[in-house]
């Protein structure tokens, strides 16, 4: 799986991914990371990405050629390392870093694994003339209901959020399967030692061994965390008699 991270300051999105677990996963060739500087593909010599917008606003916008260009550009160095016993078309996404976008999520971070290559934009400025969106098919996607300087933050974000799900990047499946949002609760109350810390104690079910009764405890914890935290997340989700029992028995 190849990431193509489109930018005018790639050097941003480096310095957020090349490290800790997603530097291993790089240097493990787990996936690929393509950089693409969008200034490689500006219209004149003095290296103009951006102009005016019609009819007044404030602030400069990215034009459409030099992000077409670059587009291009990532395909061409993607295709150039494809190879494929069946001579199958690879799996393309192309997605826009977008305050306007629709919400990452887990679930969709994860339909992302389908694709053997993603290609990423960040936005700077105000934003890129929708022209290149419209040809090139790019699908906004945004982190959060606020607005970033440029989308380079933002695509690191995305692009963690996904490794990490490929095999091999952490230690099993385990790993993130029972993390918050991977099963539509939010994470479970977590200890460790010492036992006892500043007069406060870990609940004694998790030191008891009972493997039943821990699992109990800690379904009723997501579910308290997520009820406290994130209810609009239980609005489509249907508890057992049994979760709710081992959730009340809790409070």
């Amino acid at each position: 799986m190849r990431f193509s991270a489109l930018s005018l300051f790639p050097e941003q999105i480096r310095a957020g991914l090349e490290w800790s677990i997603t530097q291993r996963a790089l240097q493990q060739e787990l996936f690929e990371l393509y950089y693409g500087q969008i200034r490689d593909f500006a219209i004149n010599d003095y290296g103009q990405v951006d102009d005016k917008l019609y009819a007044g606003g404030v602030g400069m916008l990215l034009m459409p050629e030099p992000i077409y260009q670059s587009v291009d550009a990532a395909r061409a160095a993607f295709n150039s390392s494809w190879s494929d016993n069946d001579n199958a078309v690879p799996k393309e996404k192309l997605i826009y870093m977008s305050p306007r976008g629709r919400v990452l999520d887990q679930v969709y971070a994860r339909s992302l694994l389908d694709y053997d290559h993603v290609i990423i934009l960040s936005g700077h400025y105000e934003g890129v003339d929708q022209r290149v969106l419209d040809q090139c098919g790019f699908e906004e996607l945004s982190v959060g209901d606020y607005v970033l300087t440029g989308g380079e933050l933002a695509t690191c974000v995305l692009i963690d959020c996904v490794i990490r799900m490929i095999p091999g990047v952490l230690p099993s499946e385990e790993a993130w399967q029972g993390e918050s949002h991977a099963s539509g609760f939010l994470e479970e109350n977590q200890y460790t030692r010492p036992a006892s810390w500043r007069d406060s104690q870990v609940p004694e079910v998790l030191i008891s061994g009972h493997q039943a009764k821990i699992e109990a405890y800690r379904q009723a914890s997501r579910i308290a965390n997520t009820l406290r935290n994130r209810p609009d997340l239980l609005a489509n989700k249907i508890l057992s008699e049994e979760e709710w029992f081992n959730f009340l028995e809790q409070l």
